[in-house]
């Protein structure tokens, strides 16, 4: 039996091996699945014509992830861990709402339990942390997160000034009525979306709005430029083995024991 946890907990919680990478494929294509039937039960047509099969398919869905949430409490040292762990809860979530089902009825609950449905988006998250992809941008993006915190309170401050100036220079008659309508339009154009609902007027102001425009490419690129830096960086590279004991996630490639609790992670290596 001993043997048999362990396997199923390295086709669970691990991504290296080719059984757990099939699986973790498996259930993406399921949790796909499950947020495409939730997006069609949205629209009224087919919830009204295709109704029985799309219960069937929500119920075997279900089925689905009911059987992955008992198998990882069960093969888990320290299930209660797992079972309060954010993605424990994620797991939790994305079942009990078809159970809640068989016992309320009404379009009201219905409706919240759609909503409720919706957070298997997450499992994808959740999926990520198994693969070394989804770790490098997770750490790339938290490597950078002060030059990004930086440029972020420049561009608050840069919207704040350029709204104020445009408030001064066009004023109430052309749409500018105060600063923060301004400083609206100010985010609005620097990001480039554009609107359209408000515009300068004068020569001034148009000649305000190019500059913004121009600069609007650039606030783009920065936090691409340093997110993309910190990804090319070999440093902190590793592994996507989970420990059995802590389910702390992150380790380096040639890790035996848990840097966290020290409990050994991987039984295939010897001291």
């Amino acid at each position: 039996m001993g043997k048999t946890k362990q396997k199923l907990y390295e086709i669970i919680f691990e991504a290296d091996t080719p059984a757990g990478k099939l699986f973790d494929v498996a259930l993406l294509f399921v949790i796909l699945l499950s947020v495409a039937l939730v997006m069609l039960e949205s629209v009224p047509f087919i919830r009204q014509d295709y109704y029985s099969l799309l219960h069937i398919i929500e119920w075997v869905i279900t089925g689905i992830f009911t059987l992955e949430y008992l198998l990882r409490i069960l093969i888990i040292r320290k299930p209660f861990r797992y079972i309060f762990s954010f993605y424990g809860i994620i797991d939790f979530l994305s079942v009990i709402p078809t159970y809640i089902g068989l016992f309320l009825v009404g379009s009201h609950s219905l409706v919240v339990i759609r909503i409720l449905r919706m957070l298997r988006v997450f499992r994808i998250l959740k999926l990520s942390r198994y693969t070394q992809a989804g770790r490098s941008l997770a750490q790339a993006i938290w490597a950078s997160r002060e030059k990004i915190s930086v440029f972020i309170f420049f561009v608050v401050v840069l919207v704040i000034v350029v709204g104020t100036i445009m408030y001064l220079i066009e004023g109430e008659a052309h749409g500018f009525t105060s600063i923060p309508r301004g400083i609206y339009w100010a985010i609005v154009t620097l990001t480039t979306v554009g609107y359209g609902d408000i515009s300068p007027q004068t020569p001034f102001g148009q000649f305000m709005a190019s500059i913004v425009m121009i600069m609007g490419y650039a606030i783009i690129a920065v936090p691409t430029g340093i997110i993309t830096a910190e990804i090319i960086n070999p440093s902190n590279r590793d592994n996507t083995q989970v420990c059995p004991q802590c389910l702390w996630p992150h380790h380096d490639d040639d890790a035996v024991f848990c840097k966290k609790c020290g409990v050994k992670i991987n039984p295939t290596e010897k001291n």
